[in-house]
């Protein structure tokens, strides 16, 4: 299991990014359009692949983040990023948090009220962060990410064999207000936001931190793909899943 050891930014970028995009977004497609949105889910992943993966490149080869990547092209460009992001980190947060609040209220059903679930669930992630920093974060993450990879495969097993659901593999391309606007949020959300990139040059620095194991460019690049990959093939999964049960 060493070569788990070696994963960190990886996991934790697919940790990230399995959220709204694939809880919300995900199981919409696949519900309202069967696999006719596939097309979009792999173009999308295509498409974003370069930037998300410069942010661990970036920082593994300067030993700086974006940010500081970012500042040395001006401070134009730091505060434009600055703007983009104090523009919709309250929205993002906001939705991320009310999904896993909703998740919770389903799964514990203490209570129904998101506003108690999600102090709950902020003040937990707050915590862990504050005690254990970074590498708890990574550990964390390596058995939620693989939890929820066979959980999902298990999910998608059972559906598929309970419901024996016919497909059809015919693309779509959306038509209509409605349908061209959820389009446009699937794209923007899946696998996430573009500024999570700054995210990954910054776990990318943590993890270089550690001596144990050595993260260079290359094991940082094979990290990335293994989390990246997994994005796209578990947005896939819960495509297949809710269209089970149209």
């Amino acid at each position: 299991m060493n070569w788990l050891k070696k994963l960190g930014p990886g996991l934790l970028f697919a940790g990230a990014a399995i959220g709204v995009s694939h809880l919300v977004q995900s199981t919409r497609a696949g519900a309202d359009f069967g696999f006719g949105l596939i097309w979009a889910l792999v173009l999308i992943h295509i498409v974003k692949y370069p930037f998300f993966q410069y942010g661990p490149r970036y920082a593994t080869a300067t030993g700086e983040s974006l940010l500081e990547g970012y500042k040395k092209l001006g401070k134009g460009v730091l505060v434009t990023y600055f703007i983009l992001n104090l523009a919709t980190m309250f929205t993002i947060q906001a939705a991320v948090t009310i999904v896993t609040a909703g998740l919770a209220a389903n799964l514990f059903g203490i209570t129904t009220n998101p506003v108690i679930w999600s102090s709950i669930i902020l003040t937990i992630c707050f915590t862990l962060l504050i005690i254990g920093k970074y590498k708890l974060l990574d550990n964390l993450m390596k058995i939620i990410i693989i939890t929820l990879t066979i959980s999902t495969v298990i999910a998608l097993f059972v559906a598929t064999f309970s419901t024996h659901p016919t497909f059809s593999f015919t693309q779509i391309i959306p038509k209509g207000s409605i349908e061209v606007g959820f389009l446009i949020a699937f794209l923007g959300w899946m696998p996430a936001p573009l500024d999570v990139s700054i995210w990954q040059s910054l776990w990318a620095i943590e993890k270089q931190k550690d001596t144990t194991n050595e993260f260079n460019t290359k094991n940082a690049i094979f990290d990335f793909n293994i989390g990246f990959v997994a994005t796209l093939f578990l947005g896939i999964c819960f495509v297949f899943r809710s269209s089970c049960d149209v």
